[in-house]
């Protein structure tokens, strides 16, 4: 009689974080820790989510918006947390930890089958300090993204007229990946990343805990992210065209 399966794949939801601590130090040989160390390795593991915000683009951490524009208002801030003294109605559309902006359009009847879209462009400091009147108002058709501490700003130019007020900024931004919480909580991470989620962890244990084995752990884990980094996205059709090339003609 063949054995059955367990016909479920969620253990990346059901792999709390308690567990996820426990799995990582008995990795550095170190079983049945409790109190400090817990509270160390969540920290740990809040830190480790934060340095992955500086290896490149993570695909599921991709949101999409539609921002309501408003005329003559060029800047739309969209604060970190709640906990930034701000409410979900002064922040644009209630989207909170956005990192940065990807690309953008200016999109028409949003909700209609005559929905239509205008490419944005994105501009850096320099390019948008050089606009004489940033409240001009007109075709929003330009925009530049600014990075804080506690928020991220978007301004638009030119400002939206009364025409282009009943549009929406159609755009795709990065989300913060959110932070680790209590015990029992999964992580807002997919499954690939799970084992270098765990190594990950395992390698900033070793540095508080077993520095013998910090570049053992380092690379375990730099071949676990190098593989899930590789993995992650969304591959599309190639196509090669061979050139024709005919010499003497």
């Amino acid at each position: 009689m063949a054995n059955t399966t367990s016909e479920t794949t969620t253990f990346d939801k059901t792999f709390s974080i308690d567990e996820i601590i426990e799995e990582s130090f008995e990795r550095i040989g170190l079983n049945s820790v409790a109190g400090y160390q817990m509270k160390s390795a969540r920290r740990s593991l809040n830190i480790l989510f934060q340095e992955w915000g500086n290896r490149g683009i993570h695909y599921w951490e991709i949101g999409e918006l539609d921002l309501d524009l408003v005329e003559g208002q060029a800047e739309y801030k969209f604060f970190r947390s709640t906990d930034d003294g701000t409410s979900a109605t002064s922040n644009p559309n209630g989207i909170y930890g956005i990192s940065d902006v990807l690309e953008a359009q200016l999109r028409n009847n949003r909700t209609q089958t005559t929905q239509s879209d205008s490419p944005m462009t994105k501009v850096d400091r320099s390019t948008y300090a050089g606009f004489s009147n940033k409240l001009s108002q007109g075709t929003p058709n330009q925009y530049w993204v600014q990075r804080f501490i506690d928020y991220t700003s978007i301004s638009i130019y030119p400002t939206p007229d009364s025409t282009n007020a009943s549009k929406d900024m159609h755009f795709y931004y990065i989300k913060r990946i959110q932070d680790v919480g209590d015990y029992t909580n999964a992580t807002d991470i997919p499954f690939r990343f799970v084992p270098c989620m765990t190594s990950g962890l395992a390698f900033y244990l070793a540095q508080k805990y077993q520095p013998q084995l910090v570049q053992q752990m380092k690379l375990y884990y730099e071949d676990e992210l190098a593989r899930a980094l590789a993995e992650d996205g969304s591959a599309s059709s190639t196509f090669i065209t061979p050139k024709a090339y005919y010499p003497g003609t």
